[in-house]
């Protein structure tokens, strides 16, 4: 036989009744107040996720962007200047044999020592070379040029750094090199043409790539080098990438350019 419901009923009010002039709740109360605050700290959590995403997004747009737009900025006010001190003409040179490089002295730290073209990068390709390879050069003006390694035209390794894909992006299609490439260097001196032989992927403390015969201490240098250096997958530094070419030839800038970037040599120097 069942219990009366209503006495039930009455039974279940008196009790609680009696818990809560004991200062206790009802069971089910406590239930619905522990799932409240279980919600409230998921939604707390929640937040606070969204907000670090938010940032972090922020933080790789700042990284992947706008340092390139402050880079590029820096990098063309220091092409400008150099081409404000340049009286050579742009018109292209006719091939001949000008005999041994002219070499210019390096300069101080952040100074400035020529022009990059490398048409494999594009023809708007104009990149700042500066002496040094401390953040203050890397993260804006451009290329930086080991101190410790030669000057463009003479014999040993002419090394320089430059980020791939920060800060200008200077060294970002270095993996796209191929064997017969061009690459050249413009200083006050004259124009120094390059021509790329191949890579090789090294791990970050692989110093001897800036020797003056790269990866073999003791060598007497007989050739001029050019050694880029640069992070390396695109968008880690676990590794760095390293592109060496060899002096093919030079010109003094009385004689003006190599054909193939006069444009953007008239270009650089606001003649074009």
């Amino acid at each position: 036989m069942q219990g009366d419901p209503v006495a039930h009923q009455q039974q279940t009010a008196a009790s609680a009744m009696s818990s809560a002039r004991h200062g206790q709740e009802p069971p089910t109360r406590k239930r619905l107040r522990a799932s409240d605050v279980i919600r409230k700290i998921s939604q707390i959590l929640g937040e606070l996720l969204i907000t670090a995403g938010i940032v972090l997004l922020l933080f790789v747009g700042w990284e992947l962007w706008w340092t390139n737009v402050e880079a590029d900025a820096k990098q063309a006010e220091a092409v400008k200047s150099f081409a404000q001190e340049f009286s050579g003409p742009v018109t292209p040179a006719a091939p001949a044999d000008y005999g041994p490089p002219v070499v210019t002295p390096a300069p101080a730290h952040a100074g400035m020592i020529g022009i990059m073209y490398i048409p494999r990068f594009g023809p708007d390709y104009t990149r700042p070379i500066i002496e040094g390879t401390g953040s203050d050069v890397l993260d804006t003006l451009g290329l930086g040029h080991y101190g410790s390694t030669s000057m463009p035209g003479a014999p040993g390794n002419f090394a320089v750094a430059g980020h791939r894909q920060t800060h200008g992006a200077v060294l970002d299609n270095i993996h796209t090199l191929v064997p017969g490439d061009k690459i050249y260097v413009q200083t006050a001196d004259g124009y120094y043409t390059y021509v790329f032989r191949n890579n090789q992927i090294v791990l970050p403390d692989r110093t001897d790539v800036l020797m003056p015969v790269p990866t073999e201490p003791g060598v007497h240098p007989m050739e001029s080098i050019l050694t880029m250096t640069s992070c390396n997958p695109r968008f880690g530094s676990q590794e760095r990438i390293i592109a060496y070419s060899l002096l093919d030839s030079w010109q003094p800038s009385s004689a003006g350019p190599p054909s193939e970037i006069a444009a953007q040599v008239a270009r650089a120097h606001g003649k074009g």
